[in-house]
């Protein structure tokens, strides 16, 4: 019978090897999740949601944007992938997943929309 010693430690840094033999301590990967993790909690908004939010003068106070990032929070928490967020008089379209509102609209544009590629709305 073979006996085998199991390391359940990973090391602390992680040596890369270039093609020259230079050897290249690479970032921590502890670090790289916990960075990875903290990216993904906070509440982005993507180039385009951002620029629609500019172009039908939406403007967000902290306390709408807490109220977004529970909404976000909520469709995670029942399976949603996609979902249009419905405040007040405004619509959002999220990414659930990454956190990321991808594109905003107001009531009077919302009129005669239809909304694609959602698995859910949540209501606030």
């Amino acid at each position: 019978m073979y006996n085998y010693k199991v390391q359940n430690k990973l090391p602390s840094s992680i040596n890369i090897k270039q093609n020259n033999n230079k050897t290249i301590p690479s970032t921590n990967f502890n670090q790289i999740l916990e960075q990875h993790i903290k990216n993904n909690k906070e509440l982005k908004f993507s180039k385009h949601a951002t620029e629609r939010l500019k172009e039908r003068n939406i403007q967000l106070d902290q306390k709408e944007i807490a109220r977004l990032d529970k909404a976000i929070d909520n469709a995670a928490k029942k399976g949603i992938k996609e979902t249009l967020i419905i405040m007040d008089n405004r619509a959002f379209i999220a990414s659930v997943s990454n956190k990321t509102i991808i594109t905003a609209t107001t009531e009077g544009d919302m009129k005669d929309n239809i909304f694609t590629n959602i698995d859910g709305v949540v209501i606030i």
